[in-house]
């Protein structure tokens, strides 16, 4: 069987990514589980790893489904890159990574670890597939997992109808599967619903001065047919992302 490389930014202990190495194994895949050994939100494309002594720490980990997985103290890209390097005796066939807690939208999406994983995997020539759940700032108690990993088979099914090397980024909302309505392809909002400003912090005497960031959700201006305007009428979004390449002839200088 093909082998699926699964991932996240969240950490290997957290539930969607879990989930999601079921919601692999179930549709036909091998499946081996490497993450980051602690939260690696936010760190994009970043190829940090930790040096210890000469090398990246790797944890053999105990995850439920029994799937070989392991932890490690580096960013998603990292580990997807070092799977392409020699540290995996066998090379994966697809990159799988997420499932993240909150919605991946719009040009912010660059930031995002989840979306890095991908984006590597893309630069070695392996289709991936970036997941995430709609589900506001916060985790719910009982986040509706079977949403997401049930689309999985049709669109892996898909996927392997586009070149090698397709990244995607899909977007779920947290609602039962069988309440969820049709797919929907959508084009990247200009920005995110993530809002982000940055507040300084005068030190005080009991703590330093600072930048606090505070952050909130926006679905309000999105235009027609982005993914913010999609998910925020309910629909689940599939997007697909154009890997680091270049273009011809736009600047003016000759080649």
């Amino acid at each position: 069987m093909p082998l699926a490389l699964v991932t996240n930014d969240d950490g290997i202990h957290a539930p969607g990514l879990h989930a999601l190495a079921r919601g692999a194994a179930d549709a036909g895949y091998d499946v081996i589980v490497a993450a980051p050994a602690g939260d690696a939100s936010g760190a994009g494309g970043s190829v940090r790893g930790v040096v210890t002594d000469g090398h990246v720490t790797v944890t053999e980990q105990e995850i439920p489904g029994g799937f070989p997985a392991f932890g490690l103290d580096a960013d998603p890209a990292f580990i997807v890159r070092a799977a392409g390097q020699g540290w995996l005796s066998r090379e994966p066939d697809l990159v799988l990574a997420g499932i993240n807690p909150g919605a991946n939208t719009g040009s912010q999406v660059l930031h995002s670890g989840t979306i890095g994983a991908v984006l590597a995997g893309a630069l070695n020539g392996w289709s991936g597939i970036a997941f995430s759940l709609h589900c506001g700032l916060r985790l719910p108690e009982h986040p509706h997992w079977p949403a997401v990993t049930g689309l999985l088979p049709g669109l892996l099914e898909r996927l392997a109808g586009r070149p090698a090397g397709t990244p995607w980024s899909v977007n779920v909302p947290d609602v039962p599967a069988a309440d969820l309505p049709p797919l929907r392809e959508a084009r990247l909002c200009a920005s995110g619903a993530v809002r982000v400003r940055m507040v300084h912090r005068e030190p005080d005497g009991m703590r330093p001065g600072g930048l606090q960031a505070l952050v909130s959700e926006d679905y309000g201006e999105a235009e027609p047919g982005t993914d913010v305007a999609l998910l925020d009428a309910g629909h689940p979004t599939v997007t697909e992302l154009t890997p680091i390449g270049t273009r011809d002839g736009v600047t003016g200088y000759p080649a």
